[in-house]
This record gives structure tokens, C-alpha cells and sequence, in this order.
């Protein structure tokens, strides 16, 4: 049996937590006078790229972002975060044949948090969030490194447009989510690899290449 590496994003695809980022990030940019976003559009839109490259192109500092975001985050409604349904299952199936990991532009931190509160964090080996670098394709390229798995038996797992262009990058087979942060119109005009429209759907990705057979 094939072992593979899948690489999942947090927020969209295991948490549901547009709002509360969304308002956040909106509070941290009016604190430090570069406010780019004025509705949820202009939020999602720095998802069409990696995050901090968008912000940082729109001119914000991302030093001064980062000081910010360390004041206004830890008062976040983090109980008011919700999994996403159907996932533990899925997880677990996935887990006893591959290894999986978390990529995110989230803090570690939190996102630990919120695994443990989820109960996903007995499926997840390792996290690497915004606190270890920036780019996800870096971070996808170190945990390729780190694990010695073939590029082409790794998966990212996202649900933004900036998602599958960082995995795309990194030179790994891209899976769009569309329960997430980004509609399926804008995910299949990157042109993922693999889209899915249900936590099931990943194992399907698994199975297609004969990983399960």
C-alpha cells in the first residue's frame, strides 16, 4: 500500500472560521493605518495569493501586522470556531494508512487549540503555521524534506485560489475543497488537481491513485 503525505490547510477546510478572521484582520489593519479591507470580498481576495505577499503588495507592514495581530487575536471568540462536520471519521480512515500534517497561515498555537477541542489533534503530526515561516510553499517544501516523501505522493489540501497556487509551486498535487473560503468557481479557475465536495472526497483522492487497494 502507497503512503502518501497529505498536507491540510486550517482554516476553511478543517476550521469555519471566516468571520472571525475576517473581522480580526479588518481590526488589526485600521490599528495600524493600512486599512485594505473593507468587506469580506477585499478579505478573501488576499487568499487569491499567499496572505502576507498579498498584504505586503497592498503595502502593509507586515512587522507592525504582526504586532497587531498579538494584541487583537488572543481576544478572539475562539469557542465561537467550528469543525467542520464529518471530518473525524475521514481523518482517521486516512491516518492509519498516511501521514498527515497541518499548513497553515494560522499560529500554531491556536491551531493546536483548536485541534485538541476538535478532536483532531490524535490524526496530525506536526503543524506548521505562520509562527514557522510565511510561505506555505516553503513550508510544504520543508515538510517534503522532513518526511522524504516523493513530491508526487503529496497532497495540499486547501480551500483558497492562493492555496493551490502555493502547492502548485511547491510541486505537489493540489486538492480544492469548496466548503471553505473560496466558491468553486474561483477554485476550479486555478485549475486544482483534485476537487471535492464533501469531507468523503479525500478519501477518494487516496483511492485514485491505488493507495487503498
Amino acid at each position: 500500500m502507497m503512503k502518501f503525505l497529505f498536507l491540510f490547510d486550517f482554516d476553511g477546510v478543517l476550521a469555519d472560521s471566516l468571520d472571525l478572521y475576517s473581522e480580526a484582520v479588518t481590526r488589526c489593519l485600521e490599528r495600524i493605518g493600512t486599512p485594505i479591507v473593507k468587506s469580506k470580498e477585499d478579505y478573501l481576495v488576499l487568499f487569491d495569493g499567499n496572505f502576507y505577499e498579498s498584504m505586503a503588495a497592498r503595502g502593509v507592514d507586515l512587522a507592525a501586522f504582526a504586532q497587531a495581530a498579538g494584541e487583537i487575536l488572543p481576544g478572539i471568540d475562539y469557542d465561537a470556531m467550528k469543525s467542520f462536520a464529518g471530518l473525524i471519521p475521514v481523518l482517521a480512515a486516512l491516518q492509519k494508512h498516511h501521514d498527515l500534517m497541518v499548513i497553515s497561515s494560522n499560529g500554531s498555537r491556536t491551531i493546536r487549540r483548536m485541534l485538541v477541542r476538535f478532536g483532531f489533534d490524535p490524526y496530525f503530526r506536526e503543524i506548521f503555521g505562520s509562527d514557522f515561516l510565511f510561505s506555505k510553499k516553503e513550508k510544504i517544501d520543508h515538510a517534503i524534506e522532513r518526511y522524504g516523501i516523493p513530491r508526487e505522493k503529496a497532497f495540499y489540501i486547501g480551500d483558497t485560489a492562493g492555496d493551490i497556487l502555493e502547492a502548485r509551486a511547491a510541486g505537489v498535487r493540489s486538492v480544492a475543497v469548496t466548503w471553505g473560503w473560496h466558491d468553486r468557481e474561483r477554485l476550479i479557475a486555478v485549475k486544482p488537481d483534485f476537487v471535492v465536495d464533501s469531507p468523503e472526497g479525500l478519501l477518494s483522492v487516496a483511492s485514485a491513485d491505488g493507495s487503498d487497494r
